[in-house]
């Protein structure tokens, strides 16, 4: 699975996909994500079937899913911009979703129809898949280095603020859209509220990535295998000095 800078293949198909993609942004308003669609967008883009079928083997998916890491490359390239580097954290995290929003702003009734595509059943992998790496980008953006529990974590918290942020703005159709920054400062701050708690538990010594280990004491107390459990504790302490699972304070106002 390729991650932030996600390409195309080069395969000679990018020029076909960059095309048919720009028709369907014109098409999926009115007809959704559909084969149908795609079939309007290929006669207006010039895109023969087969090209379709070698550019975009997964139909609807795959066109989706190109559409999604180009967003993504647009995100990452503004968040790499110097005037960037200067915010707050937590402004650097709005300032990224706030970006994604910019590059599909051109495209929104478009963007709206694709949200619906992904909620359904058939497609619900896929659209966790496109979040789980729209998040990913803005972390690694962000210069996250995280390599255990909170890896997951904040790219999970992340992919809910994102998800939310993106219902509320299809619904902003006011100039500014000053009700979806004012919903997106609000979910920051949740998350900041989060953040503040996961750094109160550790100072009592209760450090929340550690939970899942120990359910599973619980549910696997030692016994005979005490000597080998004893050699995977040390490994796992090991682990931690290399990779602590206390996070950098990048979520701190």
């Amino acid at each position: 699975m390729k991650q932030q800078g996600e390409t195309a293949p080069a395969d000679g198909f990018g020029p076909v996909r960059e095309n048919l993609l720009a028709a369907a942004l014109e098409q999926a308003p009115f007809e959704g994500w559909t084969p149908a669609m795609t079939e309007k967008a290929a006669r207006a883009a010039g895109v023969s079937r087969a090209e379709i079928a070698a550019a975009f083997p997964g139909g609807i998916g795959d066109l989706l899913r190109f559409w999604s890491a180009k967003v993504d490359r647009a995100v990452a390239a503004g968040m790499a911009a110097p005037s960037f580097a200067a915010k707050r954290v937590r402004d650097k995290v709005a300032g990224a979703v706030l970006l994604r929003l910019d590059a599909l702003r051109p495209h929104k009734e478009a963007a709206r129809r694709a949200a619906a595509t992904l909620a359904l059943p058939h497609h619900a992998a896929l659209g966790a898949e496109l979040a789980w790496k729209s998040a990913d980008t803005i972390w690694r953006g962000l210069g996250d280095k995280s390599t255990d529990f909170n890896f997951y974590t904040k790219r999970a918290i992340l992919v809910g603020v994102l998800g939310s942020t993106m219902a509320r703005w299809f619904a902003d159709d006011e100039p500014g859209e000053e009700a979806t920054k004012k919903f997106l400062s609000a979910r920051i701050e949740n998350v900041m509220q989060f953040e503040k708690l996961k750094g109160r538990l550790r100072e009592s010594g209760l450090d929340p990535s550690k939970a899942a280990a120990w359910l599973g004491k619980l549910r696997y107390p030692a016994g005979r295998n005490s000597g080998r459990a004893h050699e995977e504790e040390r490994v796992d302490e090991a682990l931690e000095e290399s990779f602590p699972a206390s996070d950098a304070p990048y979520w701190t106002p």
